[in-house]
C-alpha cells in the first residue's frame, strides 16, 4: 500500500449510551479505524486532510484532544491521528477508553463526550466535520440539555464515510440505526 492510501481493514464500533450528564449517542456508534492510513514521512497531517476532504469532511484543524470531557451537539467529528499515541476516553468518566496511535481514525457521533487521558509528547490530530456542520462546545454543564439533545436528534448523517467514501462502513453502521 502506498503512503497516504486508506486501509480496507477492520472497523471497531461501540454504542455509547447517555450517562445522565453527557448525552452520548445511543443511536450512532463510535467508530475506530485502526491503521486506517499509511502515513507519509513528510507532512502526515496533509494526508488526512486530503482524505477527509475527498470524502466531504471539511473545516479541518490540527492539534490534539482536550484533556477535559466535552462533546459537540451540532456536528459529528472525525479525528485522524498523525503523530504519537494517546488514551482517549469516550462517553464521560465511566466510558470506554481506546488507545489510538498514528494512522488511526476515530469517528465521534454528535453527543459523545471525549477526553485525552494521557498522550505521548508527539501526539497530533487532524480533526474535521461533515460538510455543512460546525461544532459547538459542551462540557456537560447544567442547562446544556435538553437543547443539546434536540440538536443531536436533528443533525443529519454525513454524506460519506471519512475514510472510505460512499462505500464505507459508517454509512452501513449509521443508516442501519
Amino acid at each position: 500500500m502506498a503512503t497516504g492510501d486508506a486501509s480496507t481493514g477492520r472497523v471497531m464500533h461501540q454504542l455509547v449510551e447517555d450517562d445522565g450528564t453527557y448525552p452520548n449517542n445511543g443511536r450512532l456508534p463510535l467508530l475506530v479505524y485502526p491503521d486506517a492510513l499509511v502515513l507519509p514521512d513528510r507532512d502526515p497531517a496533509a494526508a488526512f486532510e486530503r482524505l477527509f476532504a475527498d470524502h466531504q469532511w471539511g473545516g479541518s484543524w490540527r492539534n490534539g484532544v482536550y484533556a477535559f470531557h466535552h462533546y459537540h451537539s451540532t456536528a459529528h467529528e472525525v479525528l485522524g491521528i498523525y503523530g504519537g499515541m494517546a488514551e482517549v476516553q469516550f462517553g464521560g468518566p465511566q466510558g470506554p477508553v481506546f488507545s489510538v496511535a498514528a494512522g488511526d481514525v476515530v469517528v465521534i457521533p454528535a453527543g459523545v463526550a471525549h477526553k485525552n487521558l494521557g498522550s505521548s509528547a508527539d501526539f497530533r490530530v487532524v480533526g474535521a466535520y461533515p460538510l455543512g456542520q460546525r461544532p459547538d462546545m459542551n462540557r456537560g454543564a447544567a442547562g446544556e440539555r435538553p437543547d443539546a439533545d434536540e440538536r443531536i436528534a436533528r443533525l443529519p448523517l454525513p454524506a460519506a464515510d471519512p475514510v472510505h467514501g460512499r462505500a464505507g462502513p459508517l454509512l452501513t453502521l449509521w443508516q442501519a440505526r
